[in-house]
């Protein structure tokens, strides 16, 4: 008999896997819809954009129309295989601002505030520039900076515009102080994606407690009146059931773990009577708190022929390819996000709320070019959303999909935010440093100008940056829909433990905290002490309360 049921193999539940097996005491089992995910596609990092693209490891799921976006439907990409998303996402590395995890100990989850959350980001890293107050240097997760901006004179081109616009230059966002320009940082080591597969769940496997099975997906969990006692799963075609006396943990995402949840018959009552679910526990927030971040590809047109455009050609490929195969170096080694800024909209912010990361290349997602010659984009979009979405089931079959309203923009505060996210860019990049660089601006380009124009352009163009969160939201409250301890209220033996227990969006991309949330949870299932809690001095601008951008952080 197994004492853990761990659903999904992505970047929480690797971690999981690996942290609940590590003592040797206690049997688990992890399962995962998915496949091994064995590709050099996933492990090359410039290869990123062919496993999101392909069904094999991407779950592919689409919003319903946004009324938001003018009715259209939002590419919500879900990782699908061991390492989940961290095997098909774009590898950046952002822990988000100390700001943002203080905004959840505030709002009823106590105990995870920054102070308590640092040590175990620092447990899960190996940094490649060494261990520091704020960064770790034994963990699973290598953590690097690509080609330390070397490969292209247009990374520090934008740092230096952002410095001329006023803006701090921060020397290690997930450090001292995040708001500013830098180098960015992403989850390659040695010159290979290190997904959570590779990172956490590699090294597990040989372990005779561990229990790995793939191609198993999930219907729903199995109750003992509130108590969960197994989960029913269908393994390549066969109906199966995995039973235990210990506890079932759901990692399978903000999409997929409140679907499972209310196939499971925990939801709003009424809502699955009309599915043919039975209800077992009342609970209308299962789904809700639904947010994602939103960006755009800022391109222009580049004076000079040293972008990446002329190395989207075949033959230029299949050199880059060949480097990274015999010696894992190289363009192919690195994301091409090798720098990047945290800015605020407007003064009164503590913390930033719009994110860039820059690419020297004026490109489509899928890594063809997007111009004839040469160009760079900066993508772009404020990540601190008031909007809020919903994920329901559409039936009881688990094999349909299930329906994923985000409602972007359906707060005014954050189509504000946008209006100045486009001015503010445009300012930064009207700046001396990129003088002998910068072209005409490509998109939103020249007839894009009033509110009413940028409200439009953005309808038509912004897209989603993969960072869904927030659906079992965590906290204190009779709402939430599991406590400090990641246990789900209201029925005993059952956790989620992935990013639907975010309260609030971090600022920044997410993978990083997912992984530090399993962390931590993994403590917390066992029975263990915390690790200590950390206070190393932080920055915010003294100022924030007047002023939009500060100088230089001092300390």
């Amino acid at each position: 008999m197994v004492d853990y049921i761990i659903v999904g193999a992505g970047s929480a539940g690797c971690v999981l896997a690996n942290r609940l097996s590590e003592n040797g005491k206690h049997n688990v089992l992890l399962l995962e819809a998915g496949g091994r995910n064995k590709s050099i596609m996933i492990d090359m990092p410039t290869a990123l954009s062919y496993p999101m693209a392909s069904d094999k490891y991407n779950w592919g799921y689409n919003s319903d129309p946004e009324p938001g976006l003018d009715g259209r439907r939002i590419s919500c990409p879900r990782g699908k295989g061991l390492g989940g998303s961290s095997a098909i996402n774009g590898m950046v590395y952002v822990r988000g601002h100390h700001c943002d995890f203080n905004e959840w100990a505030e709002a009823g989850a106590a105990g995870w505030a920054y102070r308590d959350c640092l040590p175990y980001f620092k447990r899960a890293e190996t940094w490649a520039h060494g261990a520091d107050d704020y960064r770790g240097g034994s963990g699973p997760l290598k953590v690097g900076a690509g080609n330390e901006m070397k490969s292209n004179p247009l990374y520090q081109a934008f740092i230096d515009a952002g410095v001329e616009a006023g803006y701090p230059k921060t020397q290690d966002y997930n450090g001292y102080a995040q708001e500013g320009f830098g180098a960015m940082h992403m989850t390659v080591g040695d010159g290979v994606r290190s997904s959570t597969a590779r990172a956490y769940l590699e090294s597990a496997r040989s372990r005779n407690n561990l229990q790995v099975i793939t191609g198993a997906e999930i219907d729903r969990v199995i109750f003992n009146n509130k108590r969960a006692t197994g989960v029913a799963a269908r393994v390549n075609g066969e109906t199966k059931t995995f039973k235990t006396e210990g506890e079932i943990i759901l990692a399978a995402g903000a999409i997929a773990s409140p679907s499972i949840l209310q196939r499971s018959g925990v939801g709003e009552p009424a809502f699955l009577k009309d599915l043919g679910i039975e209800p077992l526990h009342e609970f209308p927030d299962v789904g809700a708190n639904l947010q994602d971040h939103l960006e755009v590809y800022f391109q222009f047109h580049c004076k000079k022929p040293v972008s990446l455009n002329d190395k989207l050609d075949y033959f230029s490929k299949f050199l880059i390819g060949a480097r990274w195969f015999f010696f894992k170096s190289g363009l192919g080694a690195t994301n091409h996000f090798e720098s990047c800024a945290f800015i605020k909209s407007k003064a009164g912010l503590k913390s930033p709320d719009i994110q860039y990361h820059f690419l020297p290349a004026a490109m489509r997602y899928d890594g063809t070019s997007s111009i004839k010659g040469h160009g760079f984009q900066v993508h772009v979009g404020p990540n601190k959303p008031k909007s809020r979405g919903r994920v329901a089931i559409a039936a009881r079959d688990m094999d349909t999909d299930p329906s994923i309203l985000f409602n972007y923009l359906e707060h005014d505060d954050d189509i504000e935010a946008w209006r100045q996210c486009i001015k503010l860019t445009r300012e930064i990049m009207a700046q001396p440093a990129m003088d002998e660089f910068r072209g005409p601006e490509i998109q939103p380009g020249d007839s894009v100008q009033s509110n009413d124009e940028i409200d439009g352009w953005v309808r038509e163009n912004v897209e989603s940056a993969y960072h869904p969160c927030g659906t079992c939201r965590m906290g204190d409250d009779g709402d939430a829909v599991v406590d400090t301890q990641c246990r789900v209220n209201g029925v005993e033996k059952l956790r989620v433990v992935d990013a639907s227990i975010f309260p609030t969006a971090p600022y920044g991309n997410i993978n990083a905290p997912v992984i530090m949330a399993a962390e931590k949870a993994a403590d917390l299932i066992l029975g263990k002490a915390p690790l200590a809690p950390e206070d190393p001095p932080l920055w915010i601008d003294p100022e924030w309360q007047t002023r939009q951008r500060p100088g230089a952080p001092k300390r």
